[in-house]
């Protein structure tokens, strides 16, 4: 039986499933070399590249490893950047918390409230205990945003991933649901 995508609603913000036909607005961002500098990828240069991003979402979505959400804007609707874990260990009860957002949307507080929402949503229906965020030390933003919400910088570590034909040093960010007060 197929479980029903959940959907989140915030003052701004209706975070939802994915479908093929947001491609389109995804690929604006994902094509973005300023938006994906820091997520370990080259900007998108093709459809089918978002299409199969699509179907990566909807893979861990199925795999109950990770759960993507399009993040749209209630003044228009369009997929504007995606908030949502990936690397999930039930067993640990823990995930990796990912996101981005499109350029035109940068500094408006919309990933702020985007990354809230899903974060209460992981504690209050996904049981976790602790969220992890890898965060590039040059993503000024990011590391800002995260301690803003309460997430504690652990510590970091070096030559963590390789992306783009280079070794990648990442801070590894937390946030445990003691952390913080869900309402």
């Amino acid at each position: 039986m197929k479980r029903e995508f959940p959907i989140i609603e915030t003052d701004r913000l209706i975070l939802r499933e994915v479908k093929k036909e947001d491609s389109n607005d995804m690929f604006v961002y994902l094509s973005d070399k300023d938006v994906v500098k820091h997520m370990g990828l080259d900007p998108f240069q093709t459809e089918k590249e978002v299409l199969e991003e699509i179907e990566w979402y909807q893979k861990i979505y199925k795999e109950s490893t990770g759960i993507r959400w399009g993040i749209t804007h209630k003044d228009n609707g369009r997929v504007i950047g995606s908030c949502g874990f990936l690397n999930r260990q039930s067993k640990h009860s823990r995930a990796e918390i990912g996101y981005e957002l499109s350029k035109e949307y940068w500094g408006k507080g919309i990933a702020s409230e985007a990354l809230e929402a899903v974060v209460k949503y992981g504690f209050q229906h996904l049981q976790l205990e602790r969220i992890e965020a890898l965060i590039e030390p040059a993503n000024l933003a990011s590391l800002k945003l995260l301690d803003k919400k309460g997430f504690e910088k652990e510590g970091l570590l070096r030559h963590y991933e390789f992306t783009c034909g280079k070794f990648d040093d990442l801070y590894m960010y937390s946030i445990l649901k003691g952390d913080v007060l869900i309402t």
